[in-house]
């Protein structure tokens, strides 16, 4: 059985009438990415929801793009606050071919928010907990035989700042001091490696339920395969040095895209590989191969530095095969 696993950053998805390009423009563009995946399972991030008259949210600026597609009558789970049907912005998606028998959100469940007092702040206020607002979905599906796949969809925090009170000017997006600056960069990092470490821990459980599960993390990690997230996410042997921990062990699909073709976005003109699919090996003994469509990708940080000019994402859509017995 062939199996097609993919996941795409749609960048800031939404039918709002001032957009610059319209979702009009957007549509017949991402439309055509979606179906060039031509995938079983797609991972979705930066899905905003819409609300007409002031009635519950819906994912209408979804619809319209898989409007005619396959995926339009796909299985989907997505994330949502607790008092509303989804969120405002940045909801993750699982669109699958297959049917979904459970589903579960995790936002600080397994891992406790850390506590802080920032240094530069003005005026300095006491320690409070650091939460990080993206939350973790994970979907169970059932394959033919049957036999479960578990997807996890995650979108940990970007690289951008987070705001330290009387640090940045009112109305700018400008510093008062490279401290200030630091410590913000500091606190998005904790963010982002808190949301991994709490992505680690949801891995495990499914090990401690299934020792070999077929398992798949996707997403837009904000984060190059090497580096701390992920790396806390995969478990490899030579960093736990504990071989008994490495059938637990987490694969990047990437590996086997040549070095000068593997990233999905470019800032200031370097390429980096931001998204990614990482498979445990009961699921990769099948995998076959990953392609990265980045073929028209553009760097928004240096064209116009802005992203109004572009129907795309900034982010290369990756699909990874697997051809399961």
């Amino acid at each position: 059985m062939r199996l097609r696993i993919a996941t795409a950053n749609l960048e800031n998805l939404d039918d709002e009438a001032d957009l610059k390009p319209p979702l009009s423009v957007r549509v017949p563009i991402l439309r055509g990415e979606l179906l060039r995946l031509n995938a079983d399972v797609v991972c979705l991030q930066e899905i905003h929801s819409q609300s007409a008259s002031g009635g519950p949210r819906e994912l209408r600026a979804l619809d319209e793009v898989v409007a005619g597609t396959q995926y339009a009558a796909f299985h989907r789970v997505s994330t949502r606050p607790h008092d509303a049907p989804f969120y405002d912005k940045r909801n993750l998606v699982i669109l699958s071919r297959f049917p979904i028998t459970a589903s579960q959100q995790i936002l600080q469940d397994m891992a406790p928010a850390p506590q802080y007092r920032p240094v530069t702040a003005q005026p300095r206020p006491d320690a409070a907990d650091v939460r990080w607002e993206r939350p973790i979905l994970h979907a169970a599906l059932e394959l033919d035989g049957p036999r479960t796949l578990h997807i996890v969809n995650v979108h940990l925090k970007s690289r951008l700042p987070t705001p330290i009170s009387g640090q940045v000017i009112p109305n700018t997006n400008t510093w008062r001091t490279a401290s200030g600056w630091a410590e913000g960069f500091f606190l998005s990092s904790l963010k982002r490696v808190g949301q991994a470490l709490e992505t680690r821990f949801l891995v495990d459980s499914l090990f401690d339920a299934d020792p070999h599960p077929l398992l798949a993390v996707c997403g837009d990690f904000n984060a190059d395969a090497d580096d701390v997230p992920i790396l806390a996410i995969r478990g490899d042997v030579e960093n736990t040095e504990n071989a008994d921990l490495g059938p637990r062990a987490l694969v990047p699909c990437e590996q086997t895209v040549p070095e000068p073709a593997r990233y999905t976005l470019f800032h200031h003109g370097r390429p980096n590989m931001l998204d990614h699919l990482l498979v445990s090996r009961p699921l990769l003994q099948h995998y076959r191969n990953t392609e990265i469509h980045n073929e028209t990708l553009h760097d928004e940080s240096v064209a116009f530095a802005t992203d109004t000019r572009f129907p795309e994402s900034d982010h290369a859509p990756v699909v990874a095969e697997f051809d399961l017995p």
